[in-house]
């Protein structure tokens, strides 16, 4: 079987200004990075016509350990539109290094539903990790420097610094760590670590941000801790707002790339789903938006995390909404969640399949709480049989569920031609009526919280730890009891433990802290252990990558 990275190959890329046209952008404003890909001026955006524009928000029911292919189907489905006679592009997260050399590989698609160039976005692409690294870093520079200054202008107390450094690579050992050893010349010793880049709070904010002058302003409302008086720093107090606005005026902009059939998407920004709120940026979407009757964007992980958090969060600030909702589901994660062993997944299991449908069911059940209705994508694995898929056809069916199989993977859009008739019938028929919000910022913090564990997760309480009590009140006292909440918890399951796979039922949230975001403009509510540091597994992907002699690279997938 090809690799997704001999599959791309067999589809040379066109030249970016190709895809610029067909995009209706004129060639004189790009900003080429070589020959396939180039970085888009903030003017394109056209706020009229946002209105007239459909967007396609991809979501997923609960995954494996190794995805369901979300990304995939996005792609796919956006080749799908085109195909059957729509205009359609895409706009969509860029990967992380992490994962890349990591377990789950790159973030491009797979099989003929790809993005190219698929070795450039996997690695550096243009730099905008990059760049978010290093304003992020500099922030924490600044601030270690405040500390050790001999007449600063801000006294920060310290013990009260939660700002790491980050940094775009799996590595374990910077989880904790211990700086300024070795004398007082050395700056103050204390404890901290590092967070990996998409982790970072920059990153967040950049995927909110309406353009330079907002996001200058956001990255002066990062809060960084206390004085010894207990009085709120901020990163405007260093005065480092301008400098990282600085570092981020080329990151800023939406890249433009193109699928394996030649249809344009922007990629832009990473932030992590089970942190942030998991999706590609405003600006990036809003200019998609700008440009075409039809824009698939997706939300990482499933409808509990990445899905609530795009509606909730990002249509929120962004002013927009979805005119569909599209479920990815496979076979095996189905099948996975009725109990199968994650082992025996490519063997039929009829009864599992049947029992895992619950999980479909309670995801549709919270699309149908936003006003929105959902598709059914079902990503089509080489292990489904024909009875599987047909089972699976038949229960979404019976539960009045559009649905279709996609084969995008081994057909590209023409796989997803079926996908791409629903989805474009149950955009159409809305009418651009808005979705519902889940809760009203208003609302005190705790109850928004309450409300998101209780009406997506189905707990049936919320615990909130002694520290979690003790940052509520700090949350108030900082005047941000308004803002709109993220709650960071495991992908795995709708509860807070990752092993509680399926329906999760009779269960409570123990928050244990709550994070301030201020930047971003929302507070992080901690449920159960997350890594935002992950580590190498025992064969890492990247023992796989290598470069010839003519600068031809393997082993990406």
């Amino acid at each position: 079987m090809p690799t997704d990275l001999d599959i791309a190959r067999l589809h040379p890329p066109k030249p970016i200004s190709q895809i610029a046209e067909k995009a209706g952008i004129p060639t004189e404003l790009l900003e080429p990075y070589g020959k396939y890909k180039a970085k888009l001026p903030l003017h394109l955006i056209q706020p009229d016509r946002l209105k007239h524009c459909k967007l396609i928000l991809v979501s997923a029911t609960t995954p494996t350990p190794a995805g369901e292919g979300k990304t995939t189907i996005s792609i796919g489905l956006t080749d799908g539109l085109n195909h059957i006679g729509k205009q359609a592009m895409a706009a969509l997260r860029e990967p992380s290094l992490g994962p890349v050399f990591g377990v789950k590989g790159g973030a491009t698609g797979g099989g003929h539903a790809q993005v190219q160039p698929m070795e450039d976005i996997n690695l550096h692409f243009t730099g905008d990790f990059a760049a978010i690294e290093k304003a992020h870093n500099l922030l924490a520079a600044m601030i270690d420097n405040a500390i050790q200054a001999k007449d600063p202008h801000v006294h920060i107390d310290p013990r009260t610094v939660r700002w790491k450094r980050v940094m775009d690579m799996n590595d374990r050992a910077l989880r904790n760590i211990v700086i300024g050893m070795g004398g007082k010349a050395n700056g103050f010793m204390r404890e901290t670590g590092f967070d990996i880049t998409a982790a970072s709070e920059v990153m967040a904010i950049l995927c909110f941000a309406n353009d330079l002058s907002d996001l200058k302003q956001r990255l002066g409302n990062i809060y960084i801790g206390n004085d010894f008086d207990g009085k709120p720093v901020f990163a405007r107090q260093l005065k480092a707002e301008g400098a990282m606005a600085a570092l981020l005026k080329d990151a800023i902009q939406p890249n433009l790339v193109q699928t394996l059939e030649g249809n344009p998407v922007l990629l832009h920004g990473g932030p992590f789903a089970n942190i942030a709120q998991g999706t590609n940026t405003v600006l990036a979407t809003k200019m998609a938006m700008s440009m075409s009757d039809y824009v698939v964007t997706e939300a990482g992980f499933a409808f509990d995390l990445g899905g609530e958090k795009f509606l909730d969060l990002k249509c929120r600030y962004a002013g927009i909404s979805p005119a569909a909702v599209v479920l990815v589901t496979t076979v095996r994660a189905l099948k996975y969640h009725g109990g199968q062993h994650i082992k025996t997944l490519t063997e039929e299991g009829l009864e599992a399949l049947q029992k895992g449908f619950a999980n479909l069911q309670r995801h549709a059940e919270n699309v149908r709480k936003f006003d929105l209705e959902p598709v059914v994508a079902i990503n089509r694995f080489p292990s489904d049989t024909e009875s599987e898929l047909a089972q699976l056809l038949e229960m979404c069916a019976a539960a009045g569920y559009k649905a279709a199989v996609a084969e995008v993977w081994a057909k590209g859009g023409e796989g997803a031609a079926n996908l791409a008739q629903l989805v474009a019938q149950a955009a159409e028929s809305r009418g651009g009526k808005p979705h519902r919000l889940l809760y009203d910022n208003n609302l005190p913090m705790a109850e928004k919280i309450a409300t998101v564990a209780r009406e997506i997760y189905r707990a049936k309480g919320v615990n909130f730890g002694p520290k979690a009590q003790q940052d509520l009140k700090q949350i108030e006292k900082l005047g941000l009891g308004h803002l709109p909440v993220c709650i960071a918890k495991t992908q795995y399951s709708f509860s807070d433990n990752p092993k509680a796979i399926g329906m999760a039922t009779d269960f409570e949230i123990t928050i244990r802290e709550i994070e301030v975001a201020a930047g971003a403009g929302f507070v992080v509510p901690i449920a159960g252990d997350l890594m935002r540091m992950p580590g190498l597994p025992n064969n890492p992907a990247a023992e796989n990558i290598d470069i010839d002699a003519h600068g031809q690279i393997s082993g990406l997938f």
